[in-house]
Formats: structure tokens, sequence, C-alpha cells
């Protein structure tokens, strides 16, 4: 299917988060707290005291895993502790947007979900949706992320889901985010690299569903909204497969027309923008007899 790739060991980190948001709270009450310390997957009790916050035994000074920050995020593994962040060509971080919802990837002060009316875990799941993925789909998630597309594919049903990151840091910080964990299971393939190079090793007619969820339009992402690519993601769609192209905000109707105009030259039908998504979804014709 995918010839002499090898596959990423996902390695999800475990231990307490504290987003800015959860340690305003916390400085707010007293005594016995029921509170989420993995950015709201579980919840359970706690004890605060003046400064401090108790959690099993293991007593924390609020000021010191203070992320500085309401949308920062400190994590604790063991004794470490330490912000969610990178500085390595850039500036990534987890972005919190709020005490109990799932949390977005910023890159240079640009988040990779739809956070406004709307969690990024919901964003996500609606993409996935949209496409129909559904039992026993093998799914094509091109730009991994957090994961939470690959993620709610696997939970719609879908039996694999082959999903691509380039950036390392990117993974990085997914290793360390909760709502990102399950990116470990077996149904779910990560791969390291360049999905528009990576993408010719596939054989033709692999994927029932097509997620394409790039970053924004720019001169360096050029490539991912390229005609040389949608041809590829053409290729490898089987007949009467689906895909939903995320495009995002802002963009002028002048750009807009153009990935609809490539998508219908590389052979898509049914091009149709869904203005409360965010991006077109379109269909590869069924074959005739």
């Amino acid at each position: 299917m995918i010839n002499g790739i090898k596959e990423v060991d996902f390695k999800p980190r475990t231990g307490l988060w504290f987003s800015g948001y959860l340690i305003n709270y916390l400085r707010k009450n007293r005594g016995i707290v029921n509170t989420t310390l993995d950015l709201g997957l579980t919840y359970r009790e706690v004890y605060v005291y003046e400064n401090y916050i108790v959690v099993n035994g293991k007593m924390f000074e609020l000021n010191d895993i203070d992320p500085g920050s309401e949308d920062k995020i400190t994590f604790c593994e063991n004794n470490d502790c330490y912000v969610i962040e990178v500085r390595n060509g850039g500036y990534y971080k987890l972005k919190a947007i709020g005490i109990d919802l799932s949390p977005t990837l910023e890159i240079n002060g640009i988040h990779m979900h739809r956070i406004t009316g709307l969690d990024p875990w919901r964003d996500a799941a609606s993409k996935v949706k949209v496409v129909g993925v559904k039992k026993n789909d093998i799914v094509l998630d091109t730009c991994m992320g957090l994961g939470y597309t690959a993620i709610n594919s696997i939970l719609r049903g879908a039996a694999e889901v082959y999903t691509f990151e380039i950036d390392p840091n990117v993974i990085w910080v997914a290793e360390r985010n909760p709502w990102s964990r399950s990116l470990s299971r077996r149904e779910i393939h990560i791969v390291k690299g360049d999905i528009t190079e990576l993408i010719k090793s596939i054989d033709d007619e692999v994927f029932d569903k097509i997620i394409h969820d790039p970053p924004r339009f720019t001169s360096s992402t050029g490539s991912l909204y390229s005609f040389e690519f949608y041809t590829e993601l053409f290729r490898v769609l089987k007949p009467c497969g689906k895909m939903f192209h995320y495009t995002g905000e802002p963009l002028s109707g002048r750009l807009l027309r153009g990935i609809s105009d490539r998508l219908r030259k590389a052979g898509f039908i049914e091009v149709k923008f869904i203005e409360t998504i965010g991006g077109f979804l379109t269909v590869k014709p069924c074959l005739t007899t």
C-alpha cells in the first residue's frame, strides 16, 4: 500500500496538566476541589491549601506550576514540570482554550483549529462527519497536527488511518497532549515526512476517504494546494471515494475559486464549499460499466 515508508513510534506521555485557566481557578478555591488535571478528559478531587495543590499526597506550589498566561499549559511528569512549548525554527505551543476543553496547536501565533464557537475536538469531528467516514473505511489524513482527525476517524469506525506529519516539533507537542494519546492505537499509522512527496509511494485507489486539512495557505505551504498534489490525492482515492479539503480563513474569493478549479481539473466532481466547516467536499467519480 505504502512502499518503503517507516512509521513513527508514537509515545504519549503521562502526568498532570495545569493550564493558566486552571491555576487561576485553583487560586480562587480552597479545600477539596473537584477538577481536571488532564484538560477535561477526566475529573478528580484535589486539595487546595493556601498557594498549594495536593495531588495523591504530592504537593505543588501554584506559583511553580503557573505557565505564565491563561492559554499556556504546564506539564508535570514525575518530578519534572515544564511548559509545553518549543522554540526551534519557530514557536510552537499547546494552547489551552479553557479549563476542560481540548487544546489546539499554535505555531508562530496561528492556531491550527477553529476555536470560535467550538473546541478543536469538535472541529475535527465535524470534518470527519461531513466526509462520511464509516465502519471499515481506510482513511488518509494528510496533515496530522494533534491527531484529532485521525482519532475521530477511528471512533467513527475506520479500520485504518494513515496520517502524515512533516514537523518533528508537532509530534513532540502531540506526545504531551492528553487528547492526542490515542494516536498510539495500532489502527493509526503515523508517517513522518512531506506528504506531497511521500504520496508518490502510495498505490493507486487505496483510500475510501481523504481528509486534507493543511496549514493556512502561504508561499511555504503552496504545494499542499497545488494541482499536482490534488492529482495525487485523486489517484490514491478509490472510485466513489470522498474528500474533504479544509481551507480555513481568511481566504479571498479568488483563492477559493482557484482551489475549486484545480480540484475539478484534477478529476474531482461535485466540488462543494461547506461554509459552516470551512472547506470543500468533493467526490471521485464512480467506475462506469
